[in-house]
């Protein structure tokens, strides 16, 4: 048994039982809960680790670093013999990590960066997440004034799929044909501060933005809000990441040009599947699928499992539709007769 700290309890929830020989207890720290693409990851860990009969607990950093080091300490307090970390801050989460390996307590890094090699790194490619975004933006609009509505500084990936949009259109912008007007980075991935970027981008160039490179559905998001106020919805491409329900609406609809689709249901059932064969003692390098990464910012040299993500426009939202991530009623809501192929 995992040694106990004396954290406040009342920072884990939802905690589900299962009558498995393994008695193998997952502890997760989600970020900020409250986002969709949380809950889907969650129900796919939560069947996964039943299946396996572990046990699941959890605690929510509602967009607090300071939080989510009490909720590490917490989780290993009520008896978690690995962790799977959705880090607010990858660099501020470093000394929960550093108490949970001392304790003989696996990690695992969910989603985002935590440069620590003894964390294990499972995500999505997401250097080719940004690369797909920039492609169906700029094969809409190959030329004239760009916006990048960047992730959250205090989050690797941020960079990472910057790096990929970059990979796509440096070119461009290179020669000429694509002018940067606004790039920002949005505190928490927050869709408000999105908005709120994307407004002071409009106000600085008189509204004339040509496309905008959003990194994630709700950056996404907020950066349509603005464009809607001014009239311009619809007309501007905007790329996003992450299948959410209203992004994918948003496509239909023809406001928003593209979400990357990262099935967080393989996601999350791939993070248990790891967490719970650690926990019992599988070395890392020996998890099937993987690989070795050394890509974050510091080059430390990180275990890792990739996963790859799927465009999805307006031509092939069927597939989504199709795998059960989404029903088509909420896909076509609002959508005119005869203008996405799916929806008639």
């Amino acid at each position: 048994m995992n040694k106990i700290f004396g954290a406040a309890a009342a920072a884990v929830f939802v905690v589900s039982t299962a009558a498995g020989a393994q008695d193998v207890t997952v502890g997760v720290s989600w970020s900020n809960f409250q986002e969709e693409r949380w809950q889907t990851d969650e129900a796919a860990m939560k069947e996964t680790l039943e299946e396996l009969g572990a046990n699941y607990i959890s605690a929510d950093a509602q967009s607090s670093a300071a939080k989510q080091l009490t909720d590490v300490e917490t989780l290993i307090a009520n008896g978690a013999d690995a962790l799977i970390i959705l880090a607010q801050d990858s660099d501020a989460i470093e000394p929960a990590v550093e108490l949970a390996v001392d304790e003989g307590i696996p990690v695992v890094g969910y989603d985002r960066l935590i440069e620590n090699p003894n964390a294990f790194y499972i995500t999505f490619d997401n250097k080719e997440v940004g690369r797909m975004q920039a492609r169906a933006v700029f094969a809409v609009q190959p030329e004239g004034s760009y916006v990048f509505i960047k992730g959250s500084a205090a989050d690797p990936n941020a960079d990472f799929l910057h790096s990929g949009q970059l990979e796509v259109l440096q070119e461009a912008i290179d020669s000429g044909d694509i002018t940067v007007v606004g790039e920002a980075y949005t505190d928490a991935w927050l869709p408000a501060n999105a908005q709120r970027n994307m407004e002071q981008f409009l106000t600085a160039n008189n509204n004339e933005v040509d496309a905008v490179v959003a990194s994630n559905d709700g950056t996404a998001g907020g950066a349509i809000a603005a464009l809607d106020a001014q009239g311009m919805a619809g007309s501007v491409p905007v790329s996003g990441q992450d299948g959410d329900h209203a992004a994918l609406n948003r496509v239909a609809l023809g406001t928003q040009t593209v979400s990357v689709w990262k099935d967080a249901r393989d996601l999350g059932r791939e993070a248990a599947r790891i967490a719970v064969e650690m926990a019992e003692g599988t070395p890392m390098s020996e998890i099937a699928g993987a690989e070795m990464f050394d890509g974050g910012p510091s080059g430390v040299e990180m275990t890792s499992v990739f996963l790859e993500p799927i465009p999805i426009t307006r031509d092939n939202l069927g597939l989504v539709i199709d795998a059960g991530w989404v029903s088509k009623e909420v896909v076509c809501q609002g959508v005119d007769a005869g203008t996405v192929d799916v929806c008639d």
